[in-house]
């Protein structure tokens, strides 16, 4: 039997908690990009993030009529960039996009990603004229956003949006990576030159159902992963502290050797002693806190901890499960 042709562009989306906009999500992508590809010019790689609902039960009813529609299974929850990692996997495209699975991202601006990077983009984002996300998030997203640009040594005034479409040479770069802790955009951003990099302006649209399941406490734990696992950083932040603490303490010492000289009778009491050990000791936890992040991902990573666990597939060639029983 004659190889399949590979599709020219691969979409690849982590599922969670979205079963109810699967449907539409399918519906809305089959009718940007059939007419503008064929249905053999693109494919579309739904990762299901092991998440509450029923979504892949969903991806498996949606796969059985669409050849194109590629479903993959995690046994268990690995997060958003890990489940893309899992994704790039199984995408054949030249080039690949990426985005939500909640609608917030329009299907529309696919094709227009897709000749950006025809023209000779590596990377392209998608900067949004208006985010319906919350508060918190967007002042999020902006610190994220200015780490970044120190950290990453990303092109300024770039966000980095999880709507984005790259080569696929760059998929490929960023897939040598073995590490548990993946932060996508961090293996991109360094694989190319700022000037291959470009955006494009999208519209963001309210979540059509249900409730994002990108928490706070995963929002931190991913800039976590962007400032260990990409920069040192911290540690020379810590460094840089405690060289100032030091220089502070022993400015109050003469400070307080100045004041016993001229004033014998003075007692020096236990605020001076207490605010000192305080401040010193505020410098030493978070000095233990930053190296201790590193050492837990050293631990992590030589104990070769998976990016994910594949379960089932669907519409995957040589390997699909579903018809076991």
């Amino acid at each position: 039997m004659a190889p399949a042709m590979k599709p020219e562009l691969s979409i690849v989306i982590p599922v969670y908690g979205s079963a109810s906009i699967l449907p539409s999500l399918v519906r809305r992508l089959e009718e940007v990009l059939v007419p503008a590809l064929g249905a053999d010019g693109f494919e579309v790689v739904l990762v299901h993030d092991s998440g509450p609902d029923n979504a892949w039960e969903v991806i498996r009813s949606e796969a059985r009529t669409r050849p194109w529609l590629v479903g993959v299974d995690l046994r268990r929850n690995a997060g958003q960039h890990n489940a893309i990692m899992a994704g790039l996997g199984f995408a054949r495209g030249r080039y690949i996009v990426t985005m939500d699975d909640d609608l917030q991202h329009d299907p529309a601006d696919v094709p227009r990603i897709l000749q950006t990077l025809r023209d000779g983009a590596d990377l392209c984002y998608v900067q949004f004229e208006g985010r319906k996300h919350a508060l918190w998030k967007r002042a999020g997203s902006r610190f994220n956003d200015m780490v970044a640009a120190r950290l990453l040594k990303k092109p300024e005034g770039l966000y980095l949006s999880p709507f984005r479409g790259f080569v696929r040479e760059l998929g490929e770069e960023a897939r040598r990576y073995q590490g548990p802790f993946v932060y996508l955009d961090g293996l991109l951003v360094q694989s190319t030159s700022p000037k291959r990099i470009a955006t494009i302006t999208g519209q963001h649209h309210a979540r059509s159902d249900g409730r994002s399941g990108y928490s706070l406490s995963k929002s931190i734990s991913l800039w976590l992963q962007m400032a260990t696992s990409f920069s040192i950083v911290p540690l020379r932040f810590v460094s840089l502290a405690g060289v100032l603490a030091s220089c502070v303490a022993f400015l109050l010492a003469v400070v307080v050797l100045w004041q016993k000289l001229h004033s014998p009778q003075m007692a020096v009491g236990w605020p001076s002693l207490i605010i000192t050990i305080l401040f010193m000791g505020g410098l030493q936890l978070l000095a233990l806190g930053v190296i201790g992040e590193y050492t837990g991902r050293v631990l992590l990573n030589i104990n070769n901890r998976p990016q994910y666990i594949i379960g089932r597939t669907t519409n995957v060639a040589g390997r699909d499960e579903d018809d076991r029983p």
